[in-house]
């Protein structure tokens, strides 16, 4: 096969500017005020996040590589798939253990990473090109909005690894399957990475680490609001505090006003007040039992064919296929 590759654009700068706008306008409105983690994801916010997933508290990352470096080419096996299909693919380095078993099976032809950074993912669709020789095609997208862009040809598994869909509550959780069995044949599969419930004092400590950096990569949400908006956040004027709610099973995000303030946003006009100890809640990322995992995708329309956890016992990768 004879190596290509091709991007699809469908976020234009103007709609992640008009996506950001009403995200601030809708969410620092409401009470209590929130913002879809979504614009963590600045440069800065990027080289934050890479720094947490290295951090001895944070176990997610190396418990779900760890499960790909011993069951990759099972995987592989039992979807039967030749087209790899990556939401939030970012850089695609855990998917090249994905993509290394695929093309081991002699079934590889195509990789579809699939993310909302134009840059990052043409950097990424030129080194698997490259690397494996076989057709990338590139769609910049945003997996609320763009499901229906990922091409319909091919035998495929979509990766959404991470455990990316505990930020989603119950009810998005539920359309976004519902989207994106919509794309699928009875033949494709769903390979989807969930955060296993533990320890809430473990848990904690994975999202407000010792060293600080988690809160810096919070705080960081702030400074993209006084780049892109023309705001005039005091990141150190709030608290980066992490929350275990035991009932809704997930960790919250927040960031804790310090004093009573007013926060001007010149590009929108507005002004945000703050209570001294009002929170903004910046992120929900939920954790899974397996039989929740199951009874979910089932709800969503698929059926659980394979899973895997690594020893530990702290993270679950599910392999689903759409009920016909």
């Amino acid at each position: 096969m004879t190596p290509s590759m091709t991007v699809d654009v469908h976020v234009t700068a103007e709609a992640r500017r008009a996506a950001l706008e009403a995200d601030v306008r809708t969410g620092l409105s409401r009470h209590p005020k929130s913002l879809p983690p979504t614009w963590f994801y600045d440069d800065r916010g990027s080289e934050l996040f890479d720094e947490i997933t290295r951090l001895p508290e944070y176990y997610l990352t190396r418990a779900e590589r760890s499960i790909l470096d011993a069951h990759a080419a099972d995987i592989a096996a039992a979807s039967g798939a030749d087209t790899l299909v990556e939401l939030g693919s970012g850089t695609s380095e855990k998917t090249r253990l994905l993509l290394d078993a695929m093309s081991a099976s002699g079934r590889l032809r195509t990789f579809v990473p699939f993310d909302v950074s134009e840059e990052t993912l043409r950097r990424a669709a030129e080194d698997i090109t490259g690397a494996y020789g076989i057709e990338v095609r590139a769609v910049v997208g945003d997996f609320h909005r763009h499901l229906s862009e990922l091409p319909v040809d091919g035998h495929k598994m979509v990766a959404f690894l991470g455990s990316t869909i505990g930020n989603l509550a119950p009810g998005e959780r539920r359309r976004f399957l519902d989207d994106l069995g919509a794309t699928m044949t009875p033949e494709d599969h769903l390979l989807l990475g969930t955060d296993l419930v533990k320890d809430g004092g473990r848990l904690l400590a994975a999202y407000d680490d010792s060293a600080g950096v988690t809160a810096e990569f919070n705080r960081n949400v702030l400074s993209v609001l006084n780049h892109e908006l023309g705001a005039h956040f005091q990141p150190e004027d709030f608290d980066h505090v992490a929350l275990w709610d035991e009932e809704a099973r997930w960790i919250e995000m927040r960031l804790r006003s310090r004093l009573p303030q007013i926060v001007e946003i010149e590009d929108l006009a507005m002004q945000v007040g703050f209570e001294a100890g009002e929170d903004l809640r910046t992120e929900i990322s939920a954790k899974f039992t397996p039989e929740q995992v199951a009874r979910e995708l089932r709800g969503g329309g698929f059926t659980v064919d394979a899973s895997w956890m690594d020893p530990a016992r702290d993270f679950l990768l599910s392999l689903a296929r759409p009920d016909p």
